[in-house]
């Protein structure tokens, strides 16, 4: 009997049909090899596999890895430590208000600040340390972040080739609510909640007209590349309203 060692699916087993992951084309193993190896300092798949080269960022940030870049936008003065006024200031500057942003800043570094501190006192301040990022890796989530921050481009296609419609580039409300679920795992209360919590955050934050967060969008997200975009527009309208007042 031979068996096909790359199968994906089974019909006995409804949910593997149901979630079929990304299986890279023969043209995908040209441009993109290795999707399942992971990528320390670029948010790389295989539509960019050079990861954001928009204001050169790959190059610029390729001394973080991709976790720490998705932090550097809030470590607004780049000492690597991330106080909750800079987590305040930065969901603020993302278009969230006063009270969001309050409610961000809680949830942050009362659940993420102890992990990364480099003592084994707790912090008074529940300040982040970015070097240390990586320990606040949580389960229920994508998978896209390793346990040491680097990016792993196959669990991030696994999350449009699993829970997105064919043909749809992007994730709406429903289909994110379809990832919660899939990826959630026994017993992990802080995962779920954590999971959640980003997810919403970032669909606020996108809020897409048409109901679907873009897939570069989302993996910009990752890299952090796109909190400065966002929040150089705001800034730009803001300025922009002013004057014609």
């Amino acid at each position: 009997m031979s068996f096909d060692h790359s199968q994906t699916a089974l019909y006995q087993v409804p949910v593997t049909i149901e979630r079929k992951p990304f299986v890279p084309s023969e043209h995908t193993d040209v441009r993109f090899p290795d999707p399942g190896t992971a990528r320390a300092n670029i948010a790389a798949t295989p539509s960019h596999p050079e990861g954001t080269h928009k204001d050169n960022w790959a190059e610029r940030h390729s001394h973080q890895t991709v976790l720490q870049q998705h932090c550097d936008f809030f470590d607004s003065d780049h000492d690597g430590i991330i106080w909750p006024i800079d987590t305040y200031l930065g969901f603020h500057a993302l278009g969230f208000n006063f009270f969001l942003s309050l409610i961000a800043v809680f949830i942050i570094h009362a659940n993420l600040a102890y992990p990364t501190s480099p003592s084994w006192v707790p912090d008074p301040f529940f300040r982040i340390w970015v070097a240390r990022i990586h320990k606040d890796k949580h389960g229920s989530d994508s998978g896209t972040y390793d346990t040491e921050g680097r990016f792993v481009p196959q669990h991030f296609e696994d999350l449009f080739a699993k829970y997105a419609p064919e043909g749809q580039d992007g994730l709406s409300l429903d289909d994110v609510w379809k990832v919660l679920k899939g990826q959630r795992l026994v017993a992990d209360p802080i995962g779920w909640f954590g999971a959640f919590f980003e997810w919403i955050a970032m669909y606020l934050m996108l809020w897409p007209e048409d109901g679907i967060m873009r897939k570069d969008d989302i993996r910009r997200v990752f890299d952090g590349s796109i909190f400065y975009e966002i929040a150089a527009r705001r800034e730009q309208k803001a300025k922009t309203a002013k004057k014609v007042y």
